[in-house]
Protein backbone atom coordinates (compact mmCIF):
# COMPACT_ATOMS: atom_id res chain seq x y z
CA UNK A 1 0.00 0.00 0.00
CA UNK A 2 1.27 3.45 -0.90
CA UNK A 3 1.56 6.03 1.85
CA UNK A 4 -0.12 9.34 1.14
CA UNK A 5 1.19 12.56 2.52
CA UNK A 6 -1.07 15.19 3.98
CA UNK A 7 -0.40 17.43 0.97
CA UNK A 8 -1.41 14.68 -1.45
CA UNK A 9 -4.65 13.93 0.40
CA UNK A 10 -5.86 17.51 0.83
CA UNK A 11 -4.57 19.21 -2.35
CA UNK A 12 -7.68 18.72 -4.51
CA UNK A 13 -10.26 19.50 -1.78
CA UNK A 14 -8.33 22.66 -0.94
CA UNK A 15 -8.27 23.70 -4.61
CA UNK A 16 -12.01 23.08 -4.95
CA UNK A 17 -12.72 25.07 -1.79
CA UNK A 18 -10.62 28.00 -3.01
CA UNK A 19 -12.34 27.99 -6.41
CA UNK A 20 -15.77 28.03 -4.77
CA UNK A 21 -14.76 30.83 -2.40
CA UNK A 22 -13.37 32.84 -5.33
CA UNK A 23 -16.56 32.25 -7.34
CA UNK A 24 -18.82 33.34 -4.51
CA UNK A 25 -16.70 36.41 -3.81
CA UNK A 26 -16.70 37.37 -7.50
CA UNK A 27 -20.49 36.98 -7.62
CA UNK A 28 -20.85 39.49 -4.79
CA UNK A 29 -18.56 42.09 -6.35
CA UNK A 30 -20.52 43.10 -9.40
CA UNK A 31 -21.89 42.36 -12.83
CA UNK A 32 -20.41 41.71 -16.22
CA UNK A 33 -16.96 40.16 -16.00
CA UNK A 34 -17.45 39.41 -12.31
CA UNK A 35 -20.39 37.18 -13.18
CA UNK A 36 -18.24 35.39 -15.75
CA UNK A 37 -15.49 34.84 -13.18
CA UNK A 38 -18.07 33.56 -10.69
CA UNK A 39 -19.44 31.07 -13.23
CA UNK A 40 -15.93 29.91 -14.11
CA UNK A 41 -14.82 29.52 -10.51
CA UNK A 42 -17.83 27.55 -9.38
CA UNK A 43 -18.18 25.66 -12.67
CA UNK A 44 -14.60 24.40 -12.62
CA UNK A 45 -15.04 23.39 -8.98
CA UNK A 46 -18.20 21.44 -9.87
CA UNK A 47 -16.47 19.69 -12.78
CA UNK A 48 -13.51 18.72 -10.59
CA UNK A 49 -15.86 17.40 -7.90
CA UNK A 50 -17.86 15.26 -10.33
CA UNK A 51 -14.66 14.00 -11.96
CA UNK A 52 -13.38 12.97 -8.55
CA UNK A 53 -16.56 11.02 -7.89
CA UNK A 54 -16.59 9.25 -11.25
CA UNK A 55 -12.92 8.42 -11.79
CA UNK A 56 -11.97 5.05 -10.39
CA UNK A 57 -8.43 4.74 -9.11
CA UNK A 58 -6.68 1.41 -9.26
Amino acid sequence: MKRSTMRHVFAMPLLIGLLIAFGLFAALLGDGWWDTLAWLGMGIAAILSVRGLLVRRT
